[in-house]
């Protein structure tokens, strides 16, 4: 039976069709399911997409958070769930309070777009075990607030506990606490991260290579395997 992973489109959402193409890329079938959705349709993971979701109005996140669609993706997360954050996704996620730490805006206070080079620090969730612990890779980046923040007793319990899973590396390209990329829960099934790998899936677009690709076939293999 075919893995579905359904995908969440808010108003403001930009990547929500990439994400879909990345998970039949994968192998998976993406299943679209609408902010104002109360139920999930029994996905079996669920992705948030990058956008703009609600203008960034208040801040990223903020308003998308209380979307009718999260009060089940909350509760389910918490049960044991997959759920990727991309971008915006991240933000709501924070602003959610499923994974720790807030998003700010960028340090020099302008909007990014660079391909930009990872360090996978966490190669055991349920989105990165086609990846090695310590590898780079490359991933476009696109943000205004993509600035990872937290109090240092939380940064220091990320870090004891490896839970950061990516890292900038080489360039900090917004100011982010300990070059902190991404994160995931204690649990390893939510995981959120500012680059944006649903564009480098196929050598023809994004960074032409397919660096983004092992985070829908981790989460498809975990699937099957589950």
């Amino acid at each position: 039976m075919t893995a579905r992973i359904g995908v969440v489109t808010f108003p403001g959402s930009l990547d929500d069709r990439d994400t879909q193409r990345a998970i039949r890329v994968a192998g998976a079938e993406p299943v679209a399911l609408w902010h104002k959705d109360k139920d999930l349709k029994q996905v079996d993971a669920v992705v948030l997409c990058g956008g703009f979701s609600y203008g960034d109005y208040l801040r990223a996140g903020a308003i998308a958070r209380f979307s009718p669609v999260m009060e089940p993706l909350i509760a389910q997360a918490k049960e044991g769930l997959p759920v990727l954050g991309i971008c915006n996704g991240f933000q709501i996620l924070t602003e959610a309070h499923l994974l720790p730490g807030a998003m700010l805006g960028n340090d020099h206070l302008h909007f990014i777009c660079r391909d930009q080079k990872l360090r996978v620090e966490n190669a055991g969730t349920a989105w990165t075990t086609d990846y090695t612990a310590g590898q780079e890779i490359s991933i476009p980046l696109k943000n205004m607030d993509g600035r990872y923040v937290a109090d240092r007793r939380t940064l220091d319990e990320l870090e004891a506990e490896g839970r950061v899973a990516f890292r900038y590396v080489d360039f900090n390209p917004n100011g982010s606490l300990n070059d902190i990329a991404g994160v995931t829960n204690a649990a390893g099934n939510v995981v959120g991260l500012m680059p944006h790998p649903e564009h480098a899936v196929e050598p023809l677009i994004g960074t032409g290579r397919t660096d983004g690709l092992p985070f829908f076939t981790s989460i498809l293999k975990k699937l099957v395997n589950a």
